[in-house]
């Protein structure tokens, strides 16, 4: 599906507030909300649009620890080392990449024990061959909306 300019206009205001109605931003973009609401259903059935959520400050509700890790698999199971690690719960983001590690996971946590605990479980995954953690000292941006 290809999007036109009205699809990222719809996009681009849902990104910023997910909250407001169909009405409201057909009224923001000078549209019927008839068309506003097909336009949504139609990104919805395409999976262009997964779901709706909240931005939460993780500081704020006791993840205090952010974690960026590097995981090399061994031989060609990447995939299902990264399905594995996709399972885990304090996981935000796995991301296959290039370069010398496989993949890189984003991940946060309330406490060190926590994350000693998640590392060492993802050193036991079938297939992994090494892990290489880094701790985030300072945020200075997390915002996956596009802007």
């Amino acid at each position: 599906m290809t999007l036109d300019e009205t699809d990222e206009r719809i996009l681009k205001n849902l990104m910023m507030d997910a909250r407001q109605s169909a009405r409201q931003l057909a009224l923001k973009l000078g549209m019927s909300t008839v068309t506003v609401l097909s336009r949504i259903k139609k990104l919805e059935k395409e999976k262009i649009i997964k779901g709706y959520t909240a931005i939460i400050d993780h500081e704020k509700i006791g993840y205090s620890l952010t974690a960026i890790i590097e995981v090399i698999a061994k031989n060609d199971k990447i995939v299902g080392v990264e399905e594995e690690i996709s399972k885990f719960e304090n996981v935000c983001g796995v991301y296959d990449i290039t370069g010398s590690t496989d993949t890189i996971v984003v991940a946060k946590f309330k406490e060190r024990n926590e994350l000693s605990k998640f590392v060492k479980g993802l050193a036991s995954i079938t297939n992994v061959e090494n892990t290489i953690t880094h701790v985030v000292l300072n945020t200075a941006k997390e915002d996956f909306r596009l802007t």
